[in-house]
């Protein structure tokens, strides 16, 4: 008999392992047949559309492991990073369709080309000052910055801070497998430099007359795999840290500068513009939220006084896993159509997740660069120009679209000269003020001559529209219907797809949550003129607007889609706008390009609207609505606001042997005003979600969330309760997750382990019993590691169950092996309220004339920690 006591988490019961899958020391493993390279989407495991949580990648960059202590029910198992399935190929019957798809028309250009380099020489240089600890992080984290500057440019000058996203940060030569996401760098490896990457777009704006600066942030990268925020914060405290030094640079700290920054003209502190590329992007973001309402100090790398302003924002493929953009600063956002890591193109929430929260001021502008990838924008990822190796993140060699060498797939440098122009338009516009480059941005539909022979296309919120129709649950829709951009519920899905990626920008989930309150217009006709009529609650003024902008989307690929559009105001008088005309964008199994396009009719003196009138032309086809806005030209100053903030703290709290305790997740409310948010609250037992609208009143500081603890002396696994925010109307979110977690505080039960068959025939199953010395409230799971035996012939892969060891391996019974030479793993899980669970090996006959044969295993209970306590040894034997 074997025995042990110890610490036992609930790992999960093994899924079908044939694609990866499988269960190793408690947690819930997965490993990949092609290395997943350290990139800026969050891998995450999914149970059908349910988020498990985001694994912990092993150094191999090949195995992900997730432990799991609730995890009793693991059906449809799922790897996704950035809404792509990692687990997966796309359907075959979709990959071969292969078909050249051309580009769309080119764009008339607009009457200012921001890409045009300026009239200053510039120079470059680079400061690196002693490393910031930040909360949370065991290493410092280097302050390392280029700067490029221009020459001989009078007076203070705007600054823009770069800031790169998640990506390898060690490398050694040439060798592709030493790189490594450690920090710091081990011995024999040096820093990858991703804040050199920019330099194109970082000279162009200093020959305009900006001073300029990348930072390095490899000290957040090797260490933002435990962040629940994926580094927001920590990236935002980096920022600051960095502005505070200009600041101190810019005026009585001049003589401490370093000499790059002394060669440099002073910066205007009062006209900063930030840079954010993926997990940067978030960063920037947070680091504009941080610079308007102090996040608390316990969780903030920077603690001094904020002594700038930032002026406007431009992202590049950025995460926003928080789906929380700060409203009242400008952004425009590049949307990569070929992006191979953020492939879900989450930074459409940049623009949406700020509709309605504050003024509408600000300008909040989407970019779709056709064929553009994830790494290009940054040299220092791209194979050709890196110092250290890097990779074209798009997978697929034989995609239509974004395969090198397709029509509409763009080289590097074109890639490159896309963001450098682009950088370029958003600083001059929020920055600068020059209403003249705003046509980039805004959905007018115009190019600028210096990115040819890109393609990209804008649309727009924000700047003074006027909301001419929110899709919502209380608009009246015939002849199409209202849908959830978000939901688990088929027949309520704007899009139902069997998308191998993720199919919409606008419609990417929210954590473990399911959103009510996102809603757009499905239109789908089969007949020409067969109008869908929108009509709301009640009229809505467009007065002192010039035109109604729509932003539609229609299906990849698909030509001549064309609308009448119509309206009818407030006498009910009905007018005739006129038509608008759109393509799909270019689009394969691959890509996210279900994006929608600004289209814009002149309103003709229309001062209201009682119903919007959209009448295909077309026999048949489909469409989605995301918004109307009563659109004018001009850029009103946007004058960044410090409203109400919210940040969601973690109490851990002890479970108890009896009763019941009711605990207050800690939500700290700063700052005044009026404002809703809307809150998730998940189980993390059963993962069910209930959602509620709150009203913050102003001189709030907390909101009430009670979340009850039931003691009990049963051993079990943590337990509690997740808590999610979102802004709904006047308020910003920092730390969007938190909540209660009840730890285990009861003793795990005795574990002993008996034989019931350790000796059988061929075709017999061997057979060891595990049991408890009293009932737990989550399964205990104990594993076999196998081993040769000490003595004796081992058991191979052909004696035992074919079908049972596929099930558990993934891998085929031939040739015949030594199961210690295979991943096979026995294991076994006594349920909850149960005692006893049986461990089994299936065997199987043959005619062979063989001598007995012995399989030895090492018992351990599946506690998710590297080092799970063993139970000893068994031997099981089978004769011929």
């Amino acid at each position: 008999m074997v025995s042990g006591a110890g610490q036992a988490w609930a790992a999960p019961p093994a899924p079908a392992p044939d694609d990866g899958w499988s269960v190793t020391d408690g947690q819930l493993t997965w490993r990949s047949a092609e290395r997943i390279p350290m990139g800026d989407a969050a891998v995450e495991f999914y149970a059908g559309d349910r988020l498990l949580g985001r694994p912990r990648a092993v150094d191999d960059d090949r195995t992900f492991r997730l432990p799991l202590e609730h995890a009793e029910d693991l059906r449809d198992l799922e790897v996704r990073a950035g809404g792509r399935r990692l687990d997966a190929d796309a359907p075959a019957t979709t990959r071969k369709r292969a078909a050249a798809v051309p580009a769309p028309p080119v764009l008339p250009p607009n009457k200012v080309d921001p890409g045009v380099k300026g009239p200053y020489r510039t120079v470059t240089g680079e400061y690196s000052l002693a490393g910031v600890k930040l909360p949370e992080f065991p290493e410092p984290v280097e302050m390392q910055g280029v700067v490029v500057a221009p020459q001989g440019a009078p007076g203070k000058r705007p600054l823009a801070l770069f800031l790169h996203g998640r990506h390898y940060t060690c490398f050694k030569g040439a060798d592709e497998n030493a790189l490594t996401g450690d920090w710091p760098c081990g011995a024999g490896t040096e820093p990858v430099p991703s804040h050199r990457g920019y330099l194109q777009a970082q000279q162009l704006l200093a020959s305009q007359g900006y001073v300029t600066v990348s930072i390095s942030a490899n000290g957040i990268n090797g260490q933002d795999f435990a962040a629940p925020d994926g580094g927001a914060q920590a990236r935002s405290s980096l920022v600051r840290q960095h502005l505070a030094r200009w600041a101190d640079w810019a005026g009585a700290g001049r003589a401490s500068a370093p000499a790059v920054v002394k060669s440099a003209p002073r910066t205007d502190l009062s006209k900063v513009f930030l840079m954010g590329h993926s997990r940067g992007g978030e960063g920037v973001s947070r680091a504009a939220m941080d610079s308007l309402t102090p996040p608390p100090a316990a969780q903030d790398g920077y603690r001094g006084k904020v002594r700038w302003t930032i002026r406007g924002l431009l992202l590049i493929g950025p995460t926003i896993f928080g789906q929380n953009p700060v409203p009242d600063v400008p952004s425009a956002t590049i949307l990569p159509g070929c992006d191979g890591d953020v492939s879900d193109l989450q930074g459409q929430i940049f623009v949406d997740a700020t509709r309605g929260v504050s003024r509408g001021k600000a300008l909040h502008s989407s970019l779709y660069a056709i064929g553009a990838n994830h790494n290009f924008f940054n040299t220092e990822w791209t194979p050709g120009q890196s110092v250290a190796p890097s990779f074209d993140d798009f997978f697929d060699e034989t995609d239509p679209v974004c395969s090198v060498g397709a029509a509409t797939r763009l080289t590097a440098q074109q890639e490159q000269t896309v963001g450098a122009t682009y950088i370029a338009a958003a600083a001059r516009l929020f920055v600068g003020g020059d209403d003249r480059v705003r046509p980039l941005l805004d959905g007018t539909g115009v190019r600028a001559p210096s990115a040819d022979p890109a393609r990209v296309l804008s649309h727009a919120i924000g700047a003074g529209r006027t909301a001419a129709l929110i899709p919502d649950e209380s608009v009246q829709v015939t002849g199409g219907r209202i849908c959830e951009q978000v939901t688990d519920d088929a027949t309520k899905a704007c899009l139902n797809t069997e998308s191998w990626s993720s199919p919409s920008p606008h419609f990417v989930p929210f954590g473990f949550a399911r959103e009510p309150g996102r809603y757009a217009v499905d239109l789908k006709w089969s007949t020409p003129g067969q109008a869908v009529t929108l009509q709301p609650t009640r009229p809505v003024s467009v007065a002192g607007s010039r035109e109604l902008a729509m932003r539609l989307v229609v299906p990849p690929n698909t030509t001549g889609n064309r609308f009448g559009v119509a309206v009818t105001d407030t006498p009910g008088r009905r007018t005739v706008l006129g038509e608008v005309s759109l393509d799909g964008l270019p689009g394969s199994e691959y890509t996210t390009s279900h994006w929608g396009q600004e289209v814009r009719v002149p309103l003709k003196q229309v001062r209201g609207v009682a119903k919007l009138e959209l009448i295909p032309r077309s026999a048949t086809g489909q469409a989605w609505l995301i918004d109307a806005w009563g659109w004018r030209p001009g850029t009103p100053a946007a004058k960044p606001i410090a409203l109400p903030r919210i940040d969601i703290g973690e109490l851990n709290v002890v479970e108890g042997d009896s009763g019941s305790r009711t605990y207050q997740v800690p939500v700290q409310v700063t700052g005044r005003g009026n404002g809703q948010v809307q809150l998730f609250l998940t189980d993390a037992a059963t993962y069910e979600t209930k959602s509620w609208l709150v009203t913050v009143r102003p001189g709030s500081s907390t909101i009430r969330v009670p979340v009850a603890v039931t003691g009990d002396t049963l051993f079990g696994a943590e337990e509690g309760s997740i808590l999610s925010a979102k802004a709904v109307r006047g308020t910003v979110i920092g730390d969007y997750q938190g909540g209660i977690i009840a730890a285990n505080d009861d003793p795990a039960p005795k574990i002993t382990v008996e034989p019931v068959a350790d000796r059988v025939a061929e075709g017999g199953t061997l057979t060891w019993r595990v049991r408890l010395s009293t009932v737990a409230e989550t399964p205990i799971w104990v594993t076999g590691d196998i081993q040769p035996p000490a003595t004796g012939t081992e058991l191979s892969s052909t004696d035992v169950d074919p079908t049972w060891f596929t099930e558990n391996t993934g891998e085929d019974p031939l040739p015949s092996r030594p199961l210690s030479q295979t991943y096979l793993l026995p294991y076994t899980g006594v349920q909850a309220g149960e005692l006893t669970a049986d461990l089994s090996i299936p065997t199987v006959a043959d005619a062979a004339d063989e001598p007995d044969e012995v399989v030895q295993l090492l018992l351990r209970v599946a506690s998710g920690e590297e080092d799970a306590p063993e139970l000893g040894t068994v031997t099981g034997t089978v004769t011929d």
